[in-house]
């Protein structure tokens, strides 16, 4: 697949240049002595890193679309070769902090393996089929979404189409017609808020919260200045099977099944990630005559919370 078939600003041109990038930090890193231009083999091993975000919009963009067209293989298979690539990404940052440079470059070397099989089928099996199965509307979609991931290139990807600005998702009034919204969806229990303050509640809220209906679709998720996960507009609709890599969806579907049945209405985990403690907490939702409605997760940072001790009772800013 050649990107100068497409526009610029396409999704999927976008990937191509991103991958034109990949190649290119690839062949450097494989000529660069660690031991000799450590900084360079640095820098350029946090630049190929940042391939994160392209696994990001894959997975929060890409695949939502074409889940809804039936084709679910992505999610399934394509997320674990991501992880595999992460894990991969983890050992050599390990490597890297613990000076073992030999192991670090030989890794790297089995990272572009890698990378360049899945982009292979990228470009010949994901890229070609999604271009056929989904809409020039949806891809415009797909592409307004993109700026809250980013990406691996230096400047962003032209708009597309050209003459479209971006419009947050929380400044969107497109009327959805993929996900059915209840008409009583602005009321409250006690007091009044209006649609702005609302939104400006959840966004201040420390921590990231997604509900999940009794259906097992996400149909909301704050918008808070620092998230603990990546999220972006084509999650809402999305089953939340589709929403976590495959090592892990197997435990929320033990979560939900159990919720649903009543057995448990609270899940909890906390883990380490990108140096960060998350503390992540699932609740059942239910209504007043205990009918199951759903799931809120709940993802915190709590690195600076557990250093708390002892008391403090008077005003002191830091």
């Amino acid at each position: 697949m050649d990107k100068n078939q497409l526009k610029a600003g396409h999704p999927v041109h976008t990937y191509l240049m991103e991958e034109e990038l990949i190649l290119s930090l690839l062949d450097e890193l494989n000529t660069t002595d660690p031991h000799e231009e450590f900084q360079k083999f640095y820098n350029m091993f946090n630049h190929l890193a940042s391939v994160e975000r392209r696994f990001e919009r894959k997975e929060n963009q890409l695949f939502p679309f074409l889940e809804q067209k039936g084709w679910t293989g992505p999610s399934r298979n394509m997320w674990s070769f991501h992880d595999t690539i992460r894990d991969i990404f983890r050992i050599i940052r390990k490597n890297i902090d613990e000076k073992d440079l030999d192991s670090a470059r030989q890794n790297i070397q089995y990272a572009g393996h890698n990378l360049k099989n899945l982009m292979e089928v990228e470009k010949s099996v994901l890229f070609p089929n999604a271009i056929d199965i989904l809409t020039d509307e949806e891809w415009i979609k797909m592409r307004e979404g993109e700026d809250e991931i980013g990406w691996m290139l230096s400047e962003a990807p032209a708009k597309y189409p050209a003459q479209n600005g971006y419009v947050h998702p929380s400044d969107d009034k497109v009327l959805r017609t993929d996900v059915i919204f209840d008409d009583s969806a602005s009321h409250f229990d006690e007091g009044y808020m209006t649609i702005e303050q609302v939104n400006l509640l959840f966004r201040t809220l420390p921590l990231d919260l997604t509900y999940v209906d009794e259906n097992d679709r996400v149909i909301f998720y704050n918008r808070g200045e620092e998230r603990v996960f990546p999220r972006s507009a084509g999650i809402i609709g999305r089953e939340v099977r589709f929403c976590h890599p495959p090592k892990s969806v197997d435990t929320v579907l033990k979560i939900l099944e159990a919720f649903r049945k009543g057995e448990q209405n609270e899940a909890s985990f906390w883990f380490n990630y990108r140096e960060k403690l998350i503390y992540v907490r699932y609740f059942a939702v239910r209504d007043h005559q205990k009918n199951y409605r759903g799931v809120i997760e709940m993802s915190q940072d709590i690195s600076e919370t557990k250093k708390i001790e002892g008391e403090r009772r008077l005003l002191e800013w830091e």
